[in-house]
């Protein structure tokens, strides 16, 4: 009796060491495919949404009162457009970005705020020598030493001393990274009464067209005081620590902030996500924003300074070459733009290059 059991036992496999070893594996499997998925979920957690977790940083008035009174809006003494140079590998991006605001007739002066230990005379010179006034500022540090802040983002905090260009005079500011290039007249910017406006973000991944804004281009209504009270969010406020000023920012004036159209901050995102995006807005572009491919780097990871006699070659390569040639008619007009800088202000140009190209060094 005790071998039919045993038998039919074997029959059924369930005294084989195969069988077990078989149940074990699947468990085994199981366990690490939950651990996967839970390791996955907490690495590429989607960033804290501004609205979702909003809180209280401030309490502004949605209008400023004072451009409210302003007669003349437009043409008013106090509008600035503003860019930042933290390295020297900028600098021609910097001084195409002028020329091209030449080009447009803005009446806005010209700021440029610099970290003067992180760049050179050389840089300096070059950046500066198409109409953007020199203004160094002292770098503000992200927090915790940097961790978790995307290493290209790194200087990105010193940003927000634009809210301390009020005590330069400035009364409105457009402020333009040094990717942008502009390519029609913006300043009815400055008749906004509002006190920031800023354009919505696009990603090329799952996230897409999103709400949160892109501080590429900003329009602000400057404020020292307030700049005070956004640095001291720095470390405590709930935002995405890798996207440095630009999550803080979207934290600070989530329910406050304007959206602009495209056509204000023409992120190469958007064609890469929606070409027919891309072609509604074309005509009306006043700024492109060089994000996914930047024309004056020779690659998306090195940022040395290309030669000035190889960027319109530089510049055309990379439209080709990258991200299957979508992005060659906007490198092509980058191209043009560097072309008519390098011809308009090359005894300038080549004059900066005879000075140091040691940062920390200051002109005299």
């Amino acid at each position: 009796m005790a071998r039919v059991r045993w038998k039919s036992l074997y029959a059924l496999g369930l005294d084989r060491p195969t069988s077990w070893s078989w149940i074990m594996w699947t468990a085994i499997f199981s366990l690490s495919l939950n651990i996967f998925w839970l390791i996955r979920a907490f690495v590429h957690r989607t960033p804290p949404n501004v609205f979702s977790d909003w809180e209280q940083l401030h309490n502004l008035s949605l209008v400023n009162e004072d451009a409210l009174r302003d007669p003349n809006p437009i043409h008013n003494h106090g509008n600035v457009i503003a860019t930042s140079f933290f390295t020297d590998e900028f600098a021609t991006a910097i001084a195409t970005l002028g020329h091209s605001l030449n080009r447009v007739n803005t009446t806005a002066r010209r700021l440029m705020m610099y970290i003067p230990e992180q760049v050179s005379p050389r840089g300096l010179c070059l950046a500066s020598a198409t109409g953007f006034q020199p203004h160094p500022v002292e770098r503000i540090a992200p927090p915790d030493d940097g961790k978790g802040v995307y290493q290209h983002f790194i200087d990105q905090y010193t940003k927000l001393r634009l809210w301390e260009l009020e005590e330069a005079g400035a009364r409105g500011v457009v402020y333009l990274d040094a990717d942008t290039l502009v390519t029609r007249n913006f300043d009815e910017l400055f008749a906004l009464p509002y006190n920031i406006a800023a354009t919505p973000d696009v990603y090329t991944n799952k996230k897409g067209f999103v709400i949160q804004f892109n501080a590429g281009v900003l329009f602000l209504r400057p404020d020292a005081a307030l700049f005070r009270d956004i640095v001291k969010t720095i470390p405590t406020a709930k935002y995405w620590r890798h996207e440095a000023e630009q999550a803080l920012l979207n934290t600070f004036y989530a329910k406050d902030v304007v959206r602009l159209p495209y056509a204000y901050n023409a992120n190469l995102a958007i064609k890469a996500r929606s070409p027919g995006m891309w072609e509604g807005i074309k005509r009306d572009i006043r700024i492109i924003h060089y994000t996914m491919v930047k024309p004056f780097t020779r690659d998306n990871k090195n940022y040395a300074l290309v030669p000035m006699g190889e960027l319109e070659a530089n510049a055309r390569r990379r439209g080709k070459s990258e991200f299957g040639g979508i992005f060659a008619e906007e490198m092509e007009t980058w191209a043009q733009a560097w072309r008519e800088t390098y011809t308009t202000y090359e005894a300038k140009l080549e004059s900066c290059m005879l000075l140091s190209n040691k940062p920390g060094y200051q002109l005299q």
